[in-house]
């Protein structure tokens, strides 16, 4: 993992929630809710929040739980805030890797799309195995390989076909480079979790279009790091390459793709 990939200040916030808030988080969002709901929990971690997509689907799901949502930067827990105004929800700027959290507090710890973007996977892991309650679930959503993705994958594979000396990586290093099944299984049951229950799911966008979506995945991501140094219109040029790219997926003027994602639930 590159030292940028965990980046997101500046104008990422705002361009990640707007553009891939509805093309990648929203589904599954509401996919953890529904999942969430089974077990009635009272108490809810939520790692790696984000700009809180999944805590506002937890908090319309949930009407009765408490809700804590933790993200490792600051800025995308202030546009978490300013969406959801509850005092049933509060925020904290934490690593999920050393949770500031007492022993068996929560009923439900939650991560989407989270836990590959952690320097030591089988430590978040133990975190989240360590603040829940006996029979207290952590449910996990992590992309599956990049090319059963097919529009970050177009968008991976447009970009680096600009820089082909020194591609960029990010979107095949990071998000989309822990989904081998046998290896999440393995770096929980090395966190001491030894029920586990794990689905392969396939959903679709909410309407958005080619451009918006190679603004979010080139823009509104740490991918950025690594396309601006390559020079003054380095980012337009890649966002339009991007764009170009997912044209093939666009219908009257929507992207239709499936998107393929692991959904894990760890039992204590």
């Amino acid at each position: 993992m590159s030292a940028t990939d965990t980046g997101f200040a500046g104008s990422i916030p705002a361009l990640y929630d707007g553009y891939l808030g509805p093309l990648l988080f929203e589904p599954f969002a509401e996919e953890v809710a529904r999942r969430a709901r089974v077990s009635s929990p009272g108490q809810v971690l939520e790692t790696a929040a984000g700009t809180g997509i999944v805590t506002a689907a937890l908090q319309r799901g949930l009407p009765d739980a408490h809700i804590v949502a933790t993200d490792l930067n600051q800025a995308m827990l202030d546009l978490a805030a300013q969406r959801i105004r509850s005092d049933r929800v509060s925020f904290e700027a934490m690593d999920a890797q050393e949770l500031r959290f007492v022993d068996e507090m929560f009923d439900l710890v939650v991560c989407q799309f989270g836990v590959m973007f952690y320097s030591d996977r089988v430590r978040g892991n133990a975190e989240a195995r360590r603040v829940l309650r006996d029979d207290g679930r952590y449910l996990l959503v992590l992309w599956d390989a990049l090319d059963r993705n097919p529009v970050p994958h177009a968008v991976h594979q447009a970009v680096t076909s600009l820089f082909p000396d020194d591609p960029p990586a990010f979107l095949a290093r990071t998000p989309f480079g822990y989904g081998a099944p046998e290896q999440i299984e393995a770096d929980l049951r090395a966190a001491d979790f030894s029920e586990i229950e794990f689905e392969t799911v396939t959903l679709h966008s909410k309407p958005i279009s080619a451009r918006d979506a190679a603004i979010g995945l080139c823009q509104g991501t740490p991918l950025r790091a690594e396309i601006e140094p390559r020079g003054a219109q380095a980012l337009e040029r890649a966002t339009a390459a991007a764009a170009e790219a997912l044209r093939r997926f666009e219908q009257d003027g929507r992207i239709i793709a499936p998107m393929s994602a692991h959904v894990v639930t760890a039992i204590r």
